[in-house]
């Protein structure tokens, strides 16, 4: 009966993810977090959304208070089944879809998969990684290979990972922005595993056809220069680096994330 069990699967409905914020009137906008976060990652881009837009964040499979379905494998197919029926659940026909960092690679495989829906779409931190064999250069080959040894590591070194985690959130500018326990360890690996390092981000970016808005920040760790040149030179994307910022959205960040959300 071993094989039967991907087509249970199948059959098997996706959650309904945690709407963790709907308010604000205006044309509709859904805002995704990214890996070992949840909605509180947009806690200064709301704000600057709620006077004219219908601002709705919502957490992703397994993390914040969404649900952590035991047999979810976290793959990106997972990850936007869910959304897809939380987004149908919630009457949203056409919206405006933004994600941070694996959220917007869920974001860019929703968009491509649902041509009609996304209006446009912005990419905030977005950790574009492609196979080292892909890349021209020894350098870059060189630099994308460190990036899935240090999360291989992250993976396979649960103690470790948690403490450098519970230490980073300490120095967070956002509370609770980072997230690495107990309660989502299995949704943490898996979706490091399946959606980031597996991804398939720059065909995915192909497909889609709204406008795409991509901001990120000079000093961000987690971006491959490489994935980057990439995306900026793909058709229909503009891009808004922000000088002097990391990862996370802040003050600063969370105006120009506003500015090419529109």
């Amino acid at each position: 009966m071993g094989g039967m069990g991907w087509w249970s699967r199948l059959l098997r409905r996706p959650p309904l993810l945690h709407v963790a914020g709907d308010e604000g009137d205006g044309p509709p906008v859904v805002l995704l977090h990214g890996i070992a976060s949840s909605s509180v990652t947009f806690e200064y881009v709301v704000p600057l959304l709620a006077e004219h837009r219908r601002v709705i964040s919502i957490d992703l499979l397994g993390f914040g208070d969404s649900p952590a379905p035991e047999e979810a494998t976290y793959t990106i197919e997972e990850h936007v089944a869910a959304l897809e029926r939380t987004l149908k659940h919630l009457g949203l026909k056409q919206f405006t879809l933004v994600g941070h960092s694996m959220g917007s690679l869920i974001a860019t495989r929703y968009a491509a998969t649902h041509r009609k829906a996304v209006t446009r779409l912005v990419l905030v931190s977005p950790p574009v990684y492609l196979s080292p064999t892909e890349l021209g250069t020894p350098l870059d080959r060189a630099s994308m290979g460190l990036y899935y040894r240090v999360y291989e590591f992250l993976r396979t070194n649960k103690e470790f990972t948690m403490q450098a985690a519970a230490g980073l959130a300490k120095l967070s500018p956002i509370k609770n922005l980072l997230d690495v326990s107990e309660r989502n360890w299995h949704a943490f690996v898996l979706s490091l595993e399946k959606t980031i390092e597996s991804q398939t981000t720059v065909t995915d970016l192909v497909s889609v056809q709204a406008p795409i808005h991509v901001v990120y920040g000079s000093l961000d760790p987690f971006l491959h220069p490489a994935g980057l040149r990439l995306v900026e030179n793909l058709r229909g994307v503009t891009v808004h680096k922000v000088q002097g910022v990391d990862h996370v959205i802040r003050p600063r960040m969370a105006r120009v994330v506003a500015t090419a959300i529109g």
